[in-house]
């Protein structure tokens, strides 16, 4: 039986998830380009396989189709966007997610960058570097007002490092609200357009669907203060890209972090001009505890979701 292991990290650090794989009898097809998969490469690949480890690699309608032994999909990850879940309904392929695997992580990881962004710690070491030891001011992020759109595992630890670590006041943004959560964590409920006038930090850890799609776009990001952050360490197509590349450009906004984008690398050479933005590639989640914690998850399900545990 064979398996395909598309995310780049997976058992990089860990060989042992390889060895757990192979003595329950699978044969493992590894990502070997050193990148995400395209649609085509992901049909060529699975085309044999009954199970998938999968990381950012797109599973289409066209990618399922390709795959007629398909039975399971372990998702290296909590986003399912790249899937398609109908799809895998009508087929009945499992589909499981790594939750809480890397939360802790990709909430360290956006407060890394808030604190990049405010306090120009990227430009400040590339001009260090020039030996250009002028100073550069920041802003703070100590008082200040976060907005937290989407409180689920990573937004949740997002708001109480906020709150407790730097004493801001948080605002909350979820479809599914838990009131008593809220209270305990003295997150107070907001709409989208009083986070994007009023908050310093605006932070996005929403699912990306039909309706958050390029949420935030050039009428929101007109509402936000000169003095505002945007960070996104969720989904790139949150973002309208060229509506944030405009304000960043004309600095109508203090700057972004970005571990994700629409298109990544992104290939508008502008991208790289900016000093007010921080970029990541996609590796918010990219410890060594969250990756260890997300390999043992991803092949439990999997071995689960075909019968072999």
């Amino acid at each position: 039986m064979k398996v395909l292991a598309t995310p780049r990290s997976f058992g990089k650090n860990d060989p042992e998830l390889f060895d757990i794989l192979r003595d329950a009898g699978l044969e493992v097809l590894r990502n070997d380009t050193g990148g995400i998969l395209s649609a085509a490469q992901m049909r060529e690949k699975l085309a044999d396989c009954e199970g998938l480890i999968l990381g950012v690699d797109p599973v289409d309608a066209g990618v399922l189709a390709a795959a007629p032994k398909l039975r399971a999909i372990a998702r290296y990850g909590v986003g399912l966007d790249n899937i398609d879940l109908p799809a895998c309904e009508a087929r009945g392929i499992k589909v499981s997610r790594t939750v809480g695997a890397n939360s802790e992580a990709v909430a360290d990881y956006t407060l890394a960058l808030m604190l990049g962004v405010a306090r120009k710690v990227a430009l400040i070491d590339r001009r260090c570097r020039r030996k250009d030891w002028s100073k550069i001011t920041g802003i703070d992020l100590y008082g200040k007002t976060v907005g937290i759109i989407g409180l689920g595992a990573v937004g949740r630890r997002v708001a109480r490092r906020c709150g407790a670590g730097f004493g801001m006041k948080v605002l909350g943004h979820d479809v599914c609200w838990d009131e008593a959560w809220a209270a305990e964590n003295r997150v107070e409920r907001a709409g989208l357009e009083r986070i994007f006038r009023e908050a310093d930090f605006i932070s996005l850890h929403t699912i990306l669907d039909d309706s958050t799609r390029r949420m935030v776009d050039a009428a929101r990001l007109a509402l936000m203060r000169p003095t505002a952050i945007l960070i996104n360490t969720a989904r790139g197509e949150l973002v309208d890209s060229a509506a944030l590349l405009d304000a960043l450009e004309q600095n109508r906004i203090y700057g972004a972090g970005l571990d994700v984008f629409e298109q990544e690398p992104p290939r508008d050479e502008r991208w790289y001009r900016l000093d007010n933005l921080v970029m990541g590639s996609h590796c918010s989640s990219s410890t060594a505890g969250a990756v260890a914690s997300m390999g043992h998850m991803a092949v439990d399900n999997l071995l689960r979701d075909l019968g072999l545990k």
